[in-house]
């Protein structure tokens, strides 16, 4: 092995080590890229830092990142997921498991309006897990709905992951918002499959709501609250995506009709205040700052990964597996999959896609359909233990009388629902690429 090729491994292993020792994603891609750059290159190479630096913070389509955090904080600090979910659960609350069923439908709502995990888990966590419990549910089905329904945010649209990914993969945003709508609502629905399933099977572990709670709120006063409160974000939600899947807008443009959309929505429903404004803003600008530090330190690690000739490193070792182009496919999958124990989507999207791009892109693989595997594959990093954070999210507000052994063992079943997904979407690509290809894309 030549020098370079060391140094390249060496990068990997410092990264990864940086990582476990909890330095944060940011600060070790550009650690590590400076460093190694350095040895391999001495200043030579950074003399194309600053176009590339520069090549980020001009790119228009990074303006959607603001705009679409900023419409989802302004829905979640609106407290507007309360109603909803009162709501969503009455209508719901006649069948057997139709408490989780409802929580699964606002997980649905909230990740295409917020997008944002740890606000849905927690909104989600807090509202609904005292009201299962006494109830009747199981501790570990309760725990395992709230958890995985807070996570659909990351899939779909619109959705920070596939906003990264259209960087990456160098694909059009719309694309891959259009192509992540079946497969985003197809794990929804195999959740609510497995959740009447399991009121069939053992009834006692998803109990309907008692009749007198439900009759105690009039049809009428439930419907008026459906029209007040859930009707207005699906609208939005619509407004949005119908726009930028029909090609009227463009993601950033749709972004500002998103954010807009989201102050209208707030103040018609009686909960706009300095407050809401300020605490939204505030937030945003951490987010955006957050990802935009490690869009830029990103490219600092690229372009010395790359000096240093490791996307051939990286093709020489899928060389040596069996099994062609499925089995590079599986193996990244693999990855995918083990990673999502230890580190967050934001490291893995910027740690594995890179490196194994050229390879596919050399194969002719259809980049939509591999960026929904890979997205569909994410959604297992915010449940895995031991660093699963929807785990952590949910365990910071759940009851005392839940253990931290509910809350795993209650995931298992949605985390094998998840890896389904993957399968289904491998072996039928056309739930990936049937939207795009109709509308034109």
């Amino acid at each position: 092995m030549t020098g370079a090729e060391w140094l390249c491994i060496g990068m990997l292993v410092a990264f990864f080590g940086l990582l476990m020792l909890g330095v944060p994603v940011a600060l070790t891609l550009g650690t590590v890229g400076f460093t190694f750059g350095f040895l391999g290159f001495g200043m030579g190479l950074f003399n194309l830092l600053p176009a590339r630096i520069y090549g980020v913070v001009a790119n228009y389509q990074w303006l959607a990142i603001p705009l679409f955090v900023f419409m989802g904080v302004m829905l979640e600090k609106s407290r507007l997921a309360d109603d909803l979910l009162d709501v969503v659960g009455h209508l719901a609350g006649g069948l057997r498991g139709g408490m989780a069923l409802g929580i699964i439908g606002v997980g649905v709502l909230m990740g295409a309006t917020t997008g944002i995990v740890g606000a849905t888990v927690i909104t989600l966590g807090l509202l609904t897990l005292p009201t299962l419990l006494r109830r009747g549910y199981d501790p570990g089905i309760a725990c395992g709905a709230i958890c995985a329904s807070g996570t659909l945010g990351q899939i779909i649209p619109p959705s920070l992951i596939l906003i990264l990914l259209s960087d990456i993969l160098q694909l059009s945003v719309g694309t891959l918002f259009a192509a992540a709508v079946i497969p985003g609502l197809l794990l929804a629905a195999i959740y609510c499959t497995y959740i009447v399933i399991v009121g069939m099977v053992w009834p006692e572990k998803v109990p309907p709501i008692p009749r007198a709670e439900r009759d105690a709120v009039s049809r009428r006063q439930l419907w008026v609250r459906f029209f007040k409160v859930v009707v207005p974000p699906v609208m939005l939600v619509l407004s949005v995506l119908g726009s930028i899947i029909a090609g009227v807008a463009a993601p950033t443009e749709a972004a500002s009709m998103g954010a807009l959309g989201s102050i209208l929505v707030t103040g018609f429903a009686g909960r706009m205040s300095f407050r809401v404004l300020r605490e939204t803003c505030q937030t945003t600008a951490k987010i955006t700052a957050m990802m935009m530090f490690i869009l830029i330190s990103a490219q600092i690690f690229s372009l010395a990964f790359r000096g240093l000739k490791g996307e051939d490193l990286i093709s020489a070792m899928f060389e040596f597996l069996p099994g062609g182009l499925a089995a590079d496919i599986w193996f990244l999958m693999l990855l995918i999959f083990i990673l999502g124990f230890f580190i967050e989507w934001i490291e893995i999207s910027y740690i594995a896609v890179p490196l194994f791009l050229p390879v596919f892109v050399s194969q002719g693989v259809d980049l939509v359909w591999l960026a929904m595997l890979i997205c569909v594959n994410l959604q297992t990093s915010f449940l895995t233990p031991p660093f699963g954070w929807a785990l952590f999210f949910l365990r910071g507000v759940a009851p005392p009388e839940i253990t931290t052994r509910h809350i795993y063992t209650g995931v298992v079943p949605f985390i094998l629902m998840q890896v389904l997904g993957v399968v289904l979407v491998y072996f039928f690509p056309q739930l990936a690429l049937w939207l795009p290809k109709t509308i034109g894309w």
